[in-house]
């Protein structure tokens, strides 16, 4: 029998955060149809995120989005790890690249799952800002994180 799909659930501590709505929905259509299993997302302050980003990379700085691989032994989960943005930082790149937060939450998260997903923009030839530029443009979105970056 094949895997179940991907499924994902999100925790926004900040309940204010309406631009979450139907993010786990949308990324379950964007993703790659190879993702199969459980992701979890977290929209956390930039303060949050920069206490993350210090204490796992060694930079004292609010990043934008973090993807944590799940360490699991085969057939015992199908959890792919958690991804965790920073609402605030999420914000501001919306306000800069001209679109609304939840189109951010949008480009943060499949960057977030390619990463989960095994991909590295920094070791792969390209290959994840081939995939990311696919799904993005298969799900409407104008552009994604690695673009930006270049």
């Amino acid at each position: 029998m094949a895997a179940a799909r991907l499924h994902v659930s999100l925790a926004t501590p900040d309940a204010s955060i309406t631009a979450t709505r139907g993010l786990g929905a949308w990324l379950q259509r964007a993703a790659p149809v190879s993702a199969r299993g459980d992701v979890s997302i977290a929209v956390v302050s930039d303060r949050r995120m920069r206490a993350l980003n210090r204490q796992f990379r060694g930079q004292d700085v609010a990043t934008d989005v973090l993807s944590f691989q799940a360490t699991h032994m085969p057939g015992v989960s199908s959890f792919l790890g958690d991804i965790v943005i920073a609402s605030g930082v999420a914000t501001r790149q919306a306000r800069e690249a001209g679109h609304p937060v939840s189109t951010e939450l949008k480009v943060l998260a499949l960057h977030g799952l390619l990463h989960l997903l095994g991909y590295d923009h920094d070791l792969d030839d390209g290959k994840m800002a081939r995939t990311e530029a696919r799904l993005r443009k298969k799900a409407g979105l104008r552009e994604g994180l690695i673009e930006r970056r270049r």
